[in-house]
């Protein structure tokens, strides 16, 4: 497949001390001609790091309402695509899915990407990857607002949930691309087990109040029934290391999916 020269795609990446995962992100970021640093006061040196590649660089300070950190971007920055990746610090795209990228026909509203762990430099091929609608059209899909501002572990970027296609486009179109994002989320696991741990607070919060915005998906709202009505902790561990092999990558499997279950027993 002859690829062309470049994607026509903003890429975004929103940060807050991400000087340990910047350098990585960005230099797999090389082939894009539009990257977007928003950083929210990084003491790191993070800004001085993205000035560095030669990327743009955006100062974020919330003022505790609606929209929030990914939806001001694409209400307030000036972007040079209506195509949109928001790539986290801890991920590093592949020259495989810079391909995919390349060459998209864009027949679809947006698009989900599979996030591949990385533990002790191994990538691991099997067991949970987090799929997440992040390259999509800014002008059919956004970030909503949920009832979620005074729920504990509740921050500045959108939680766990995902983007969805605005009124006009209700019935447009999602697909899934083949290759992957490497996440590097389990360098520094302290800091993982602590971000995991307030996640696990908001979305116990967010679950409670019956918050979450509609998945736009159908089959994925259908596993997320019938998720809700399992044990989740025992559910979680089961899907990662049992139903999607991860067993297969030996202890690091067995890490990821230990991860699962001690996210869910602490949002129970």
């Amino acid at each position: 497949m002859e690829q062309r020269s470049k994607p026509p795609v903003s890429v975004i990446v929103v940060t807050k001390n991400e000087a340990q995962n910047l350098p990585r992100c960005l230099k797999a970021l090389e082939g894009f001609d539009d990257i977007i640093v928003v950083d929210s006061h990084s003491h790191d040196g993070t800004p001085e790091i993205a000035k560095s590649f030669g990327v743009h660089v955006y100062d974020f300070v919330w003022n505790g309402a609606y929209p929030k950190k990914r939806q001001w971007v694409l209400e307030n920055i000036p972007l040079k695509y209506d195509y949109i990746f928001f790539v986290d610090a801890d991920e590093e795209i592949t020259p495989a899915l810079y391909a995919e990228i390349s060459n998209l026909s864009w027949d679809c509203a947006g698009y989900f990407v599979k996030g591949r762990y990385v533990l002790d430099g191994k990538v691991l091929r099997h067991g949970f990857c987090n799929n997440k609608l992040c390259l999509f059209d800014r002008h059919k899909i956004e970030f909503p607002a949920v009832d979620d501002l005074d729920v504990p572990g509740m921050g500045e970027i959108e939680g766990h949930y995902q983007p969805v296609l605005k009124r006009d486009f209700a019935h447009d179109k999602i697909g899934m691309l083949k290759h992957s994002v490497l996440h590097h989320a389990f360098e520094k696991r302290d800091r993982y087990i602590s971000r995991h741990e307030s996640y696990a607070q908001w979305e116990k919060g967010m679950r409670a109040r019956n918050a979450y915005p509609k998945d736009p998906v159908l089959y994925r709202r259908l596993l997320k029934k019938i998720f809700n009505a399992v044990p989740k902790p025992f559910a979680a561990f089961a899907h990662s290391y049992f139903l999607k092999l991860g067993f297969l990558d030996g202890k690091r499997g067995f890490e990821i999916a230990r991860e699962r279950y001690r996210y869910y027993k602490n949002s129970i």
